[in-house]
């Protein structure tokens, strides 16, 4: 079958060791973090999705004390992500590392056969639509289905996400939360926190990656070869070598690094 499914891989860990930020120098690291499950919480619809004011407030502190050398990496579409993340314009990775904007404001993006992502998404859009409570969402390169408020229907959407790649041609098939992802291109949030780190102002510093779901662990394993810092937001079995609890630990983390 012609598709690609991320799990986490060999070497999983579930019971990593406790976070602490105490002894992280902003000036020396490199930051990047997922953005729904981790700086924002997971909500039945992704437009519903926002970030607390004070973690806004503390993620552009941390911008300035790290000299730029933060960014995001997300599910999310770039254009979604600077709407949430209003009044920041940081550096991010978009739909799992399809698109990518550098710290200089240039966008880097894969190429995509816009035929196929458009009978990829007109597919998809029938089955929602017979469906109810079923929630499709395009993105550049990529087509998300969304399942949260029907996980009855999940044997369904997995089912027909693998026929769509063997009918659609090449598809990575990316299952996180109560959502299968169809993508275009063969990218990972790892590629992407590997072109970041060969760039300036990333280059040269420990990478520090923290994420919630099995489309992080490709991050988590960058980081981990690169010798730095992944964190696993939530439960479930990981590749990180820290965990936190939950959205309002990274929070609670953000502010003590930047109160300092």
């Amino acid at each position: 079958m012609d598709f690609e499914t991320l799990e986490a891989g060999d070497g999983t860990r579930s019971q990593p060791e406790a976070f602490s930020s105490g002894g992280l120098n902003p000036a020396a690291t490199a930051f990047f973090f997922d953005f729904d499950g981790t700086l924002a919480e997971i909500v039945p619809e992704p437009h519903l999705a926002s970030v607390e004011p004070a973690t806004l407030a503390a993620l552009g502190r941390l911008h300035d004390l790290a000299g730029g050398a933060v960014a995001v990496i997300s599910g999310r579409s770039i254009a979604q992500l600077d709407a949430l993340l209003q009044p920041l314009r940081l550096p991010v990775a978009g739909v799992h590392g399809l698109e990518r904007r550098d710290s200089g404001g240039e966008v880097h993006c894969a190429p995509i056969d816009a035929n196929r992502h458009g009978r990829l998404a007109k597919l998809i859009d029938t089955f929602v639509a017979s469906h109810p409570g079923l929630i499709a969402e395009t993105k550049p390169g990529s087509v998300a289905l969304h399942y949260r408020q029907r996980p009855d229907l999940q044997s369904e959407c997995l089912a027909l996400a693998e026929g769509l790649a063997e009918s659609v041609g090449p598809i990575q098939l990316l299952r996180g939360k109560m959502v299968v992802e169809m993508a275009l291109a063969f990218l990972t949030k790892g590629d992407a926190i590997a072109d970041f780190m060969r760039e300036a102002p990333f280059h040269g510093r420990r990478p520090w990656f923290a994420g919630d779901d099995v489309t992080d662990e490709t991050g988590f394993a960058i980081v981990n070869a690169m010798g730095g810092i992944s964190v696993k937001v939530g439960q479930g079995t990981t590749g990180a070598n820290y965990r936190v609890a939950d959205v309002a630990s990274i929070a609670m983390h953000l502010n003590a690094l930047t109160a300092a």
